[in-house]
């Protein structure tokens, strides 16, 4: 069996963003986190073990209208203070112009709070997009 790590063909962008899932009816209460995004799936922090195989459906509230995804679960793995990496894989194709939106939505989230903690400013969410596209989206991988 390949490692899915070792298969990757979508660069991973990093985030911290806010994340609620479920698996069916389940909906694990508490506060889990992106690791880290692609436009073929995607990493989270959960509280809890996320079962491998399973069916999984997220939901990104920081995105207007709110981004869903379903995707299965292809790895879980214990990391530091008691939390898990849940690995993602987008199952619909058609999900995957919806990621590009919500990666740049969470880059601009992220650089958000990085400008409020390196610089002390704060900004709406129109002034981070638009100091966030005049700086880095002409790097912003395609």
């Amino acid at each position: 069996m390949t490692d899915y790590h070792e298969s990757r063909r979508f660069i991973r962008h990093p985030t911290d963003i806010p994340v609620q899932w479920s698996i069916g009816e389940v909906v694990p209460p508490g506060e889990d986190r992106l690791r880290n995004i692609s436009e073929g799936g995607l990493a989270l922090e959960s509280h809890q073990d996320v079962p491998i195989g399973a069916r999984i459906e997220i939901s990104i509230s920081v995105v207007r209208p709110e981004a869903t995804f379903s995707g299965e679960v292809v790895y879980c793995r214990p990391i530091e203070g008691g939390r898990f990496e849940a690995g993602v894989r987008f199952t619909d194709a058609r999900q995957r112009f919806k990621m590009r939106m919500v990666e740049q939505v969470c880059h601009i989230e992220h650089y958000k709070k990085e400008v409020l903690e390196t610089e002390g400013r704060t900004l709406d969410s129109a002034q981070a997009a638009y100091e966030w596209i005049e700086r880095f989206a002409k790097d912003f991988p395609k």
